[in-house]
């Protein structure tokens, strides 16, 4: 039994959030046997105000054909409104632990009590390829501590035998058949078995037809490991893209549509100045930077990073909940300070963030305007701001403002009238419950409301010196007085008058 040791140092550095490094754990094997294995159990206790990561180096040794580790650790009864053990778990190989380095092998987080990886195959969540020589490190991420503390225990096994051969991994297209010029449906924050969902990537594949979605995007939490797992699954009506959902303790972002096997390092905090680092990573990777559930309550997923890296802003995530009304108001906000000082605005997405049944992937889901049914069409379309949010694919709308001239602007648009010009803003919509009502909001906040009408068609009239930009809102019934009704649909805005 390998023990915590008095000399575990407690790191800090500018780079990373806290890290304590234990004693490394060695096999009597060094140059390790032709066949068979051997174990080695750790266990220790971490206390309330635990570093972020926990590394127990592993020294492996030649001839490994499998590492293997499983852990456990004690969950005490806490007092209602105080937090309970829970504890992640990934691995890095030889190759070090550097922030952002490329010894990342895998992560599972509080999803799975072991993994094994190996030439061939890998637990889900975990990369396969060769068990090569040197210090792996097993990461142990303390998410919560109770009061008593957290025991822990982990055991390390190595298999011996001959290597096998990895697989190359088989990546989805970047485009599909599509419709030209159009708009297309698309959920991208969805977790399967290759991170905390309950859903394979077929089950999500078919949940997302079935949703009349035209493309999703696979962002499991801290990992790549799925990006190679959509084989079959893709075709002509359905387009896949890869991603991350890159999970820190200040935060979730959804890294959009990077390259196929990119990673994106998540072991920091605001405080450590690290975020615009791995932003660029993103952008580099081809991908879009989109803060998740930002006002989302659960231990470390509001967002303290700011948005000066963003590209969109997640305002909608899953089923309307009052953390998504706050994010709402956040961006508009951020929209009113955009057109008062000249900058550039955000644009807002929706996706379901769905793990498993009954979560509806597709609730919510982003209609993007682009010009194909490709990676870079829809990465631009979404970063242009040409789109809106739905609940389901059975609603539809369309959205401009028009002058008495003829002049006309669509969504994300900018429509060039004199301050006075009168200005008709334009909605229909069609698919929407019974009772629901169609505002329009302005830099001076909503001016307009009204019941949808049967033929789903509401119009107002205004003038650039009086909105600087109209965006639409449709909305259910409200349940009480006090509380406006769940989003049905949300547009991104149309600007009025000259820049």
């Amino acid at each position: 039994m390998h023990r915590l040791h008095r000399r575990d140092m407690l790191k800090l550095t500018a780079a990373t959030a806290g890290v304590l490094t234990l004693d490394p754990v060695t096999f009597a094997h060094a140059a390790g046997p032709a066949s068979g294995e051997e174990s080695r159990t750790v266990s220790g206790r971490l206390r309330p105000g635990a570093p972020d990561y926990v590394y127990l180096p592993v020294e492996v040794p030649r001839g490994v054909r499998e590492l293997a580790v499983s852990y456990t650790y004690d969950r005490p009864e806490v007092a209602q409104g105080t937090h309970g053990n829970a504890l992640d778990i990934g691995v890095f190989d030889e190759r070090g632990t550097e922030l952002g380095g490329r010894g990342f092998r895998g992560w599972s987080g509080g999803a799975r009590t072991e993994f094994a990886i190996s030439a061939e195959q890998a637990t889900p969540g975990y990369l396969a390829g060769p068990v090569n020589p040197g210090t792996w490190h097993v990461v142990l991420g303390p998410y919560t501590v109770a009061p008593q503390g957290l025991a822990y225990e982990v055991k390390v096994t190595l298999r011996y035998g001959p290597a096998g051969t990895t697989p190359r991994p088989v990546y989805p297209p970047q485009r599909a058949k599509g419709r030209g010029r159009a708009w297309y449906r698309g959920d991208n924050h969805l977790h399967s078995v290759y991170s905390d969902g309950k859903r394979t990537p077929a089950e999500i594949a078919a949940a997302a037809r079935a949703a009349g979605l035209d493309w999703i995007t696979t962002t499991e939490h801290n990992t790549t490991s799925s990006h190679g797992a959509w084989e079959g699954q893709w075709g002509d009506d359905l387009l896949i893209l890869t991603g991350e959902e890159v999970t820190t303790r200040n935060g979730h972002v959804v890294a959009l549509g990077t390259d196929p096997g990119v990673f994106v390092d998540w072991r920091y905090r605001a405080r450590d100045h690290a975020f615009g680092r791995f932003a660029r990573v993103v952008h580099r990777a081809g991908g879009l930077v989109v803060p998740a559930h930002p006002h989302a309550t659960c231990v470390g997923c509001g967002w303290k990073f700011g948005y000066a890296e963003a590209d969109a802003m997640e305002v909608w995530n899953g089923p309307y909940t009052p953390d998504d009304e706050v994010a709402i108001a956040e961006w508009d906000n951020m929209l009113v300070a955009s057109v008062r000082e000249g900058g550039r605005w955000l644009p807002a997405m929706g996706n379901s963030d769905a793990h498993r049944e009954p979560q509806v992937v597709g609730l919510p889901q982003t209609v993007v305007l682009a010009d194909d049914l490709s990676r870079t069409a829809l990465l631009a379309g979404i970063r242009a701001g040409r789109s809106w949010i739905a609940e389901s694919s059975s609603v539809h709308l369309s959205f401009e403002a028009v002058t008495g001239h003829g002049a006309h602007a669509g969504i994300a648009d900018r429509l060039p009238a004199p301050p006075d010009a009168e200005v008709t803003v334009r909605l229909t919509v069609s698919g929407t419950p019974s009772g629901a009502t169609a505002s329009f909001v302005t830099d001076q906040g909503q001016l307009y409301s009204t019941r949808v009408p049967a033929d789903g068609k509401v119009s107002w009239r205004t003038t650039p010196s009086y909105a600087a930009y109209v965006r639409a809102e449709v909305r259910h019934p409200a349940d009480t007085n006090d509380l406006p009704g769940a989003m049905v649909a949300l547009t991104n805005p149309v600007f009025l008058g000259r820049e």
